[in-house]
């Protein structure tokens, strides 16, 4: 649902960032005349409404107190990214003057005004959960977040040594006068707004000090296997302001931070080279203009209108914080080791047929047996999709791997196997997308890694980002070349896949993995292919072949004949397929829906919708997977993959679903449905106003995680 620090300085995705819809284009909605005008809700509000459902999982008592914690840090980190994008998107169509109304009927002022009122209220609610619930619950349980005032002689002695020797060397005040304009503040960074007066002539002087990111946000002030007290690092360094001004008189200071837009656009010419314009866009990244200011909510007015007025904000874009600002910083008080605090361990299982017996077997003498579905994290990554790749690099009958990756992790293992079969002589073909929103420097990084082993680099296509999993591995089998596939509906990111609900589909199937070839063909070289036969490929065949099947169930409804639709998604804003999920409901076609974020879909609406029901789940693990499954009069399709059903993924995306038939796939991903659709499990319905109401019940995940895990012993 967002981001948390990783040991090896990157990031782990808890919401895929590339689940936040890119660019200001607003989508043609044809005409309909059948169907009501104000049948889309607000793509907008829709994502309020989930980050509101995240932050219930705060609120929620049930949960272990530190997983209450670090759902307020997921709350907070969402929010910036939906600044950074989404916010910072529209007021960037409001200053050009583009008024041009959403599907939805608003236009960008008028979603930013609703956004501005409704985020207001969250803001508050997530602020005043952490200092007036979740913390003094977290000091009972011995874990303190303290104040500088409430330190003893001998605590704030030893910390103040700590300051002079690791933070006071790195601090640079910056005064604000004609000699020294006021300085750049950079993106979510955090900042002291200092009043001093001059001793001599009683002026007041406003300076700023950056609190510095490459020192932890929380100081330690003691920690033991029972207690633990951390100190805000702007507490420390507002306690030392002396030290930084000598001679002048300190009056007062404000905690502030400043959101950016962080959107890169890449003006991307067929002629230059792709990773040079996008290494020059990220320069500018770090300057892109404001969008948010959050301040304490007791600073003083006077230093509030110098800040709107510098940094270049509206009135209405300031966040008065009543309490600690920047909650995702909490993620450095989750890892305290307190096990009683949060949910149990979890070991994911290898999957059955991978379990390696009394004579272990290949990954590929497995796959000629059938095909293989593993469902993480309930099933190890590390066992399976890891496992594949790296037997893959190490088999002398190996001939080729080809895999794109659109994320992965820091120290990706994925990497260290594509570049040791390269340098074994396999030819590697790796297409990184360093498109990768948030993800670019690190993919860039990656690419050139592989390309000084020896692997063949693409970085994709102008104008589209390539955001499908697959891997193939060609190998030859005595007188025979015989190819092995992977599609899956997360990244190849062992890390993210502790956290994130996701398939992986192993398969020998000779349509699949020729289908697979296709596709690396068009990705690597000039083919034009847009039909496949297992296959359906965005950006020319996804959107139709979706539309295609909800209108045979349509037509099985209406024959009298029985007709189901059930998809899981992470977002549902596409208009074509909402239209055609509307007449399939009209026709009598029972309509299931998963949604987790974007969700721009009216359910149970009497005419339009009353046999569509839409449901979100939320939980330990971000739900992430992509199912779509038609019941097509007995003859079931179960289709997987890494597309969602937004206007980016179908129309500016190389996304890929891939057909399912093996009989134990099917049964693995009706069991997954059926416990989701389930009446008694614990969800979210969304109700014909537009609104979103908890029904309690069993937990969904832990259904899963004791099914395979049962499965697996």
């Amino acid at each position: 649902m967002s981001e948390r620090p990783n040991p090896d300085g990157g990031t782990v995705t808890i919401d895929a960032t590339d689940d936040v819809p890119e660019g200001d284009l607003v989508p043609r909605v044809e005409p309909a005349p059948d169907l009501p005008a104000d049948r889309y809700s607000n793509r907008e509000l829709s994502w309020l409404a989930f980050n509101e459902r995240v932050l219930s999982l705060a609120q929620d008592e049930s949960q272990p107190l530190l997983e209450r914690m670090k759902f307020l840090a997921i709350f907070a980190s969402n929010l910036d990214e939906f600044y950074m994008v989404r916010v910072a998107g529209l007021k960037r169509r409001a200053q050009m003057g583009l008024q041009v109304p959403g599907p939805d009927g608003r236009s960008p002022r008028e979603t930013l005004a609703a956004l501005s009122s409704r985020t207001a209220e969250l803001v508050d609610r997530h602020a005043r959960l952490f200092r007036d619930d979740i913390s003094p619950a977290l000091a009972k349980a011995g874990i303190h977040i303290r104040h500088w005032d409430a330190l003893d002689g001998e605590e704030q002695e030893r910390l103040s040594e700590y300051f002079r020797a690791k933070v006071f060397p790195v601090l640079t005040p910056l005064a604000v006068d004609p000699a020294h304009p006021f300085p750049y503040i950079s993106g979510l960074s955090l900042n002291l707004a200092v009043l001093v007066r001059d001793p001599d002539t009683h002026a007041q002087r406003f300076a700023r000090v950056k609190v510095p990111n490459n020192v932890s946000r929380f100081v330690v002030v003691s920690h033991s296997p029972d207690e633990a007290e951390f100190l805000p690092l702007e507490d420390l360094i507002a306690a030392h302001l002396e030290l930084l001004f000598p001679g002048m008189g300190i009056i007062e200071h404000h905690l502030f931070r400043v959101t950016r837009n962080a959107d890169v656009e890449v003006e991307e010419d067929r002629d230059e080279d792709l990773l040079q314009a996008l290494e020059r866009e990220l320069m500018r990244r770090r300057f892109g203009p404001a969008v948010r200011l959050e301040v304490e909510d007791d600073i003083d007015e006077e230093v509030v209108e110098l800040l709107v007025d510098e940094i270049g904000v509206s009135p209405g874009d300031v966040q008065r914080i009543p309490g600690l600002i920047d909650l995702s910083s909490l993620w450095q008080v989750y890892d305290v080791d307190r096990p009683a605090l949060k949910e149990r361990p979890f070991v994911p299982a290898t999957p059955p047929r991978f379990a390696e017996g009394e004579k272990p077997k290949s990954v590929f003498a497995t796959l000629r047996d059938g095909d293989v579905l593993v469902h993480h994290p309930y099933e190890s990554f590390a066992t399976s999709v890891q496992r594949f790749i790296e037997q893959a690099a190490a088999d002398p009958n190996v001939l080729a791997i080809k895999q794109t990756l659109y994320r992965t992790s820091g120290d990706s293992p994925i990497v260290d196997a594509l570049v040791d079969a390269a340098q074994a002589g396999k030819q590697v073909v790796a297409l990184v997308e360093i498109k990768a929103r948030f993800d670019e420097q690190a993919n860039i990084k990656w690419a050139r890694a592989l390309e000084r082993a020896g692997c063949h680099v693409v970085y994709g296509f102008v104008g589209l980002k390539t955001h499908c999993k697959t891997a193939l591995v060609v190998r030859q089998e005595g007188g025979t070349i015989r190819r092995y596939a992977h599609i899956g509906t997360g990244n190849y990111n062992p890390k993210t896949a502790r956290n994130y609900e996701d398939l992986g589909f192993f398969t020998a199937d000779t349509d699949i993995c020729a289908d697979i070839t296709d596709l690396f063909n068009v990705l690597t070289g000039y083919s034009r292919q847009t039909e496949y036969r297992s296959l359906l490929v965005a950006p020319h065949g996804l959107r139709a072949g979706l539309v295609e099947r909800i209108e045979r169930e349509i037509e099985h409804a209406r024959s009298g004949r029985p007709a189901a639709i059930q998809f899981k998604t992470n977002h549902l804003v596409d208009e074509q397929l909402i239209d055609a999920l509307y007449r399939a409901s009209q026709a009598g076609v029972k309509v299931d829906l998963l949604v987790r974020t974007f969700c721009t879909i009216r359910s149970g609406v009497p005419g339009l919708s009353e046999n569509i029901t839409t449901r979100s789940i939320l939980g330990r693990f971000l739900e992430h997977s992509r199912v779509y499954y038609f019941s097509n009069d007995g003859d079931e399709e179960y289709w997987i993959g890494s597309a969602d059903l937004m206007h980016r993924n179908l129309d500016r995306r190389v996304e890929v679903l891939c057909q399912l038939s093996d009989i134990e796939t099917h049964k693995h991903l009706r069991t997954m449905l059926d416990l989701a659709f389930a009446a008694d499990t614990d969800a979210w319905e969304l109700q014909p106003d537009g609104s979103w109401t908890h029904s309690p019940g069993t937990d969904y995940q832990l259904r899963l995680m004791r099914w395979l895990s049962a499965r697996g012993e």
